[in-house]
């Protein structure tokens, strides 16, 4: 089972940043589209962003413009730069491919409070 580990969260302003990063231990990375994915308190875990082997991104509507979803397939890593925080983005992020082939990790915490 691969199971990526998710790193970078912690507690922020509104309007602060944060930059995640998971990586994953296999070389197999590198073929995937991965995606991040939030999961906030009482609500189901939604994916916010992807990114094709060879970098094409999309995003949801609700962070387009405020993460930029990036990749290192030589390091099997996939970042997440979160700006312009606000309240709605607290959640524990997660990446995995885009349609979850792999198991979960723990996740990151990312708190965005005043």
């Amino acid at each position: 089972q691969v199971q990526p580990v998710e790193s970078g969260g912690g507690s922020v302003q509104p309007g602060g940043s944060l930059r995640l990063s998971c990586t994953v231990s296999r070389n197999i990375f590198k073929f995937y589209v991965m995606g991040w994915f939030r999961q906030a308190p009482g609500k189901q875990r939604e994916r916010v962003a992807t990114i094709t082997p060879n970098g094409m991104t999309n995003y949801v509507d609700s962070v387009k413009g405020r993460f930029i979803i990036s990749r290192d397939n030589a390091k099997n890593t996939v970042y997440l730069q979160l700006n312009s925080l606000n309240l709605e983005d607290t959640a524990v992020y997660f990446c995995n491919t885009a349609v979850e082939t792999f198991s979960w990790g723990q996740g990151t915490q990312v708190t965005v409070s005043s």
